[in-house]
Parts: structure tokens; C-alpha cells; sequence
């Protein structure tokens, strides 16, 4: 098999939580999803043989398909895709392979209910700052890219979330908040079993930029500065959100690639054969 219908375990993690990840299909069958219920960050779950139906919901779309061991499911819907002109590769190995390469999996029962759409949604206060754009961040990047988030005033969140069947986020008295001295990023990357590296680091200076111990982290007065700036920026919150997630974007890379690299200028001092 030629390697452009192919990508490995090692290669689409590179590509997982960047903004121009390809779309994650997960096709196991019940049985096998049954038989451990997680899936690859930002996946979907789609049946195998109703790929003629649903294949058109990702034109325009890059797209990794997944099934038990990387065989004959997945093969056959990342053919039906590319039929339709959407590239689509085969994860190799499967779900087999991303979990034996101990890389990480959400657990599909920690995931809210979805509206009819497939959509998680999800509901907090109005006129985020920190917390409440790295949680959005984190689940459109790591666990559902199509989530809708609803800004709402700070009295009224707890009845918008049982009027419109949304999961309330960063207030006090629910699940998905604060514990302690952790904020609610860190709760979602430990109940959604994220922890990696990267995102490890970005939730230290996240911590430290939303509780207010601007000392603990280097990153976190500048965090806090262009995270307040934004909120200046933006009236509407949706608006914000999306100027946030490029924030976080970078800040993610940074800490993914770039946290042993330095800058100076000039780069040769002067009388050193340089220009002064």
C-alpha cells in the first residue's frame, strides 16, 4: 500500500491538537468499542456501512479513519471517502496501535450528552478571561471540534444548562470547575485523561495566570496581559473565543516545540565581526 492512504500512530500524533488536524473517524464496530470505550482525542464515531450517507458531512475535509486494527473497516471507508474526493488516509494499526504507543485516549463515558447534531454543548459565564477560553480551547482541540459553547449571564447559567441540555462549565457547585487550587482546565485534562506534556505546561501557566500566582510561572503575567487585552478587544463573547483560540494555539506550540528556544538581538555583538 502506498503511504499517501497511510498514517502512523507516530504521525498523527504530531497532528492531534493542532488547528489543522484532519478529521478523526473512529468506524469499530460495537462490539470492539464496547470492549473499551475511548477514543482518539477529537474523534467521531461513524458505522462503517453507512459511509455513502454520511461521507458528504466532510467535504472540503482532510480526514484519518480508524477501526480496530487499521484493516478491512477502515480501509473500505477511506477508499469510499477518497471515491467522493476527500483525502483520507488509514491509521495503521489501528486503535490497536495509538494504544499500544500508550498515547492518549478519552474515555467516551466522560463525554456530555450530544444534541441532535452530534454536538456536545457546553454553557458558562458571560465575558470569559482565562479559565473559560482554555476550557473551550481544550475541547474543541482534544475532544470535540463541532462543541457549541453559550455565554450566558453568570445568575442564569445553571437554568440555561437544564433548559437547553448544556454541560455548565467554571462555576461554582459543578463538575467541570475548580478543585482546590486547580482550575477547571486542569480538571478537564485529568477527567479527559490528557496528560500530556504540552499540555501539562500550558495548564501551569494557565493556573497560575487565572488564581492570580503571577510569580509561579514566567509565561503567566504575559498570558494574563494579552488574555485581558482580548477581553477589551471583543463585546461579544463568541467573537473572543475565537481570537482566544489562536492564543492558546500559539502558546500550545510553544510549549509543545519551542520552550528550549531563545532570542537576542543583536545576535553578534558589537566588535565581534558583526554589524554594530
Amino acid at each position: 500500500m502506498s503511504s499517501n492512504i497511510q498514517i502512523s500512530a507516530a504521525q498523527l500524533s504530531r497532528l492531534v491538537g493542532l488547528p489543522d488536524a484532519p478529521v478523526l473517524i473512529d468506524v469499530r464496530n460495537d462490539e470492539d468499542f464496547a470492549a473499551d470505550a475511548r477514543l482518539l482525542p477529537a474523534s467521531q464515531r461513524r458505522r462503517h456501512d453507512d459511509v455513502a450517507g454520511w461521507a458528504g458531512a466532510y467535504a472540503g475535509s482532510k480526514v484519518v479513519v480508524s477501526c480496530q486494527r487499521g484493516l478491512k473497516l477502515s480501509e473500505g471507508v477511506a477508499a469510499w471517502l477518497r471515491h467522493e474526493g476527500i483525502p483520507a488516509e488509514v491509521l495503521v494499526g489501528g486503535f490497536e496501535a495509538w494504544r499500544e504507543a500508550s498515547l492518549p485516549l478519552v474515555d467516551a463515558r466522560k463525554l456530555p450528552a450530544r444534541d441532535d447534531a452530534g454536538r456536545t454543548v457546553w454553557v458558562t459565564r458571560a465575558r470569559p478571561k482565562v479559565d473559560r477560553i482554555a476550557c473551550p480551547w481544550l475541547i474543541r482541540r482534544f475532544v470535540d471540534p463541532a462543541a457549541v459553547f453559550l455565554f450566558v449571564t453568570a445568575s442564569e447559567v445553571e437554568a440555561v444548562a437544564e433548559r437547553f441540555g448544556a454541560t455548565p462549565f467554571d462555576i461554582d457547585g459543578v463538575f467541570w470547575s475548580h478543585r482546590g487550587e486547580r482550575c477547571s482546565f486542569d480538571t478537564m485534562i485529568e477527567e479527559f485523561d490528557l496528560s500530556l506534556p504540552a499540555l501539562d505546561r500550558l495548564a501551569a501557566i494557565v493556573r497560575a495566570a487565572d488564581t492570580a500566582q503571577l510569580d509561579d510561572v514566567p509565561q503567566a503575567a504575559g498570558f494574563l496581559a494579552a488574555s485581558l487585552g482580548l477581553s477589551r478587544m471583543f463585546r461579544d463573547d463568541l467573537a473572543q473565543l475565537e481570537a482566544g483560540i489562536l492564543l492558546y494555539d500559539a502558546f500550545y506550540r510553544w510549549c509543545r516545540d519551542a520552550t528550549e528556544e531563545t532570542h537576542n538581538w543583536p545576535s553578534v555583538p558589537a566588535g565581534a565581526g558583526g554589524r554594530p
